[in-house]
């Protein structure tokens, strides 16, 4: 009896196939030979007929040369850390494209010469924040108070903090263990609920470097509270370093008690630190804002040298800055009725496929911003057990479960995503049923 199994082709013959030699040169050859290997185990299985081998082998092969896979975020939360934080705009992943080859980083075209590195990107930053008399960046927001920390606490000058806000910023990495990593000595004021002005007075000396303060921006804490404000330290004899962590530039009427770069500025203080991937909607990068001699001195430290951000992160930042609202601002300005209106439409799309209804639902803005806040959005109400086929589909859709039901919330959708969202419920209901 005939045997197909007999016929498997070879490795090399499979690999010299035209469609897998296109495929290795856009994603490399070990990732395509993995593929034809997999390919050819399936068919000495008796899974797979011998002339079927390329396209099984193409089928396994990824869109990219990257295990990473883009994900529709319906988790209601805008800036997911988990899912990368802040979605760049489309203007940005074109600058991405632009800066992916040679660029004028560092060159002045004009004269040939040497040139400010990122001083576009810079530009638009202090085009953003008008009050700041300098700008600098750093690779992502510990870098920047790790920075300051380094370049203006050294020879064991105290940095004094509330003891209220000595946190923990996530995967258990806390404000005072970076700032102690780097040399800083931490002088303690106050109590865990309360501190007053007088507190810092007394605490400050001539070995006092600067004041620290910073926005619990994960937590609330309520009831018999009492914190001193950035213009009452701003008439200390040193510097006041405000570290507001989420990155917003200007208020936010949806966000009043989320204090921005501008309004901190304003209040007196000397520098300003945050995260460019959360509300400000760009990429992973250290914001420092403040007083011009300040930022220059850091800016010259030798130890800014190791905290560089590169040209990708440069061009990014730029376009996020110039171009139109990034996503994020997008989501936050966003109405439930616009929300619920694709809810119902989605829904509607679903009729007789799965149960699927529009619901109210309430977004956060996550990324350790405005805690607390509730946003009011719509999402679209599934049975709980296709969690786990949308999130394992292609693309995943990730929601969250909640009272028994599946909600993909679609605040942070966006709405070209909405079709793509209706083919994955549907993928993700016939495997449940099959």
């Amino acid at each position: 009896m005939h045997d197909e199994r007999r016929t498997t082709p070879r490795t090399d013959r499979v690999l010299a196939e035209p469609s897998l030699r296109e495929a290795a040169s856009r994603l490399g050859g070990p990732l395509v030979k993995e593929a034809v290997v997999a390919a050819l185990a399936r068919c000495r299985a008796g899974e797979v007929a011998p002339c079927d081998v390329t396209s099984v082998a193409l089928s396994i092969l990824p869109d990219f040369a990257t295990q990473l896979h883009r994900v529709v975020n319906a988790t209601g939360v805008i800036v997911h850390t988990n899912l990368g934080r802040a979605p760049l705009s489309a203007a940005a992943v074109d600058a991405l494209s632009v800066a992916a080859g040679a660029t004028d980083v560092e060159l002045d075209l004009t004269t040939g010469r040497r040139g400010r590195r990122g001083r576009s990107a810079l530009a638009a930053l202090s085009a953003a924040v008008p009050h700041a008399g300098g700008v600098h960046l750093v690779n992502n927001g510990a870098a920047a108070l790790a920075l300051v920390t380094v370049a203006l606490a050294a020879g064991g000058r105290n940095i004094v903090v509330a003891r209220g806000e000595m946190v923990e910023i996530g995967d258990g990495f806390r404000i005072p263990e970076l700032l102690e990593s780097v040399g800083g000595t931490l002088r303690e004021v106050g109590t865990t609920n309360r501190v007053r002005a007088s507190d810092y007075a007394n605490a400050v000396d001539e070995d006092t470097a600067f004041v620290l303060k910073v926005h619990p921006s994960n937590f609330v804490v309520t009831g018999f509270t009492s914190t001193v404000s950035i213009s009452e330290l701003s008439s200390l004899p040193v510097p006041v370093v405000a570290d507001i962590g989420s990155g917003l530039l200007a208020p936010h009427p949806r966000l009043p008690e989320e204090p921005s770069a501008a309004a901190c500025l304003r209040a007196g203080a000397a520098l300003v630190t945050a995260s460019g991937d959360k509300l400000l909607g760009g990429p992973q990068c250290g914001l420092l804002l403040g007083r011009e001699d300040l930022v220059e001195s850091l800016r010259r430290h030798p130890f800014a040298r190791a905290l560089r951000v590169d040209k990708l992160t440069l061009a990014a930042l730029e376009a996020t800055l110039t171009g139109p609202p990034p996503p994020v601002a997008v989501a936050l300005s966003s109405s439930r009725e616009e929300l619920m209106g694709r809810a119902e439409g989605i829904s509607a799309e679903l009729s007789g496929t799965v149960d699927a209804s529009a619901v109210a639902s309430s977004a956060a803005v996550g990324g350790g911003g405005a805690p607390g806040v509730e946003i009011p959005s719509a999402a679209v109400a599934l049975p709980a057990e296709l969690a786990e086929g949308l999130r394992v589909g292609e693309p995943p859709v990730v929601g969250h479960v909640e009272r028994g039901r599946l909600l993909l919330d679609l605040i942070a959708v966006a709405p070209g995503d909405d079709a793509a969202v209706v083919d994955a419920v549907r993928r993700a209901a016939k495997a449940l049923r099959d």
